[in-house]
């Protein structure tokens, strides 16, 4: 079985999300989605998410393809990889990731997915566009 793992905040999950996640479970026949904790989020982007972890990763969870969903580690951000080791991680065009960190502990394909029209569904534009409010699905 190939097992496919992406990661995210998915803040407001949008068609440019379910587009991500469509493409990584196209590399596989398990896809694991990793959500991102509240804050790690804030340690990364500098503010907490609009929704909690727990409702993220509900909505997730909801979507009838992902095989499972769990939250991400609060230190060891790679434990997940080494937990399920997938054979195959995808990540965002936008996603910043060290990738050569990650091969150091990770021999399998790591895939950069297409952007899904960036400039109308990308999560932050959209908070700017609509006042704060990205537009769900």
């Amino acid at each position: 079985m190939e097992k496919v793992m992406c990661f995210g905040t998915f803040d407001n999950l949008h068609p440019g999300h379910l587009s991500y996640l469509s493409q990584a479970r196209g590399y596989g026949d398990y896809l694991i989605v990793i959500v991102a904790r509240d804050v790690n989020v804030k340690k990364l982007k500098g503010k907490f998410p609009r929704q909690k972890e727990k409702s993220r990763l509900g909505k997730i969870k909801n979507i009838s393809f992902v095989d499972k969903a769990v939250l991400g580690q609060l230190k060891d951000k790679f434990k997940v990889i080494k937990k399920f080791r997938p054979s195959v991680i995808c990540l965002g065009y936008d996603q910043m990731v060290n990738i050569n960190g990650l091969k150091k502990f990770f021999s399998g394909k790591i895939i950069r997915l297409k952007p899904y029209k960036e400039n109308v569904y990308k999560s932050s534009r959209l908070s700017k566009i609509n006042g704060g409010q990205a537009r769900e699905v």
